[in-house]
């Protein structure tokens, strides 16, 4: 009985182009990090919160930790936002932080990769050559099977 209409090469297509997607969004994700610390506005701040997160149920780990940085712009509007991935060690409370920001959208554009915090910039740049390989892995195993190679 075949699910799939084409069986294992459609399967093989659809979970290419699903993680495919999911790669070019990490990629996407790094080059906006690399483009805020490169050319960003850059400020002082603090890691102003840490909370836990609940992810719902069935997860294995249902529970994350969340952190909060906060930092001051230079025409003086206080920004508070999240990052993801912050480190390995994460952040004590008042622990001082680089922000590097967008002046057009602090909110919404604000990192802390830099010195001491490359978690931003390292998960990202796994997970869009690791879902990548994968992707391509996939693809060109669809076609093959498709008798394309």
């Amino acid at each position: 009985m075949q699910i799939l209409p084409g069986g294992t090469a459609t399967f093989l297509l659809l979970f290419g182009l699903l993680l495919g997607s999911f790669a070019i969004r990490s990629a996407l994700r790094l080059n906006r990090v690399l483009r805020l610390v490169r050319h960003g506005e850059h400020a002082e701040g603090r890691c102003a919160d840490r909370r836990t997160v609940d992810r719902g149920p069935g997860m294995d780990r249902s529970y994350a930790t969340e952190y909060v940085f906060a930092f001051r712009t230079r025409d003086g509007h206080d920004i508070e936002f999240t990052d993801h991935a912050p480190g390995p060690f994460g952040f004590e409370i008042g622990a001082p932080v680089r922000v590097s920001y967008d002046p057009a959208d602090p909110s919404g554009r604000a990192t802390v990769a830099g010195r001491g915090a490359w978690g931003p910039v390292v998960m990202p740049a796994v997970f869009a050559v690791v879902l990548g390989l994968f992707a391509v892995g996939l693809l060109v195993g669809f076609a093959a099977m498709r008798g394309w190679l």
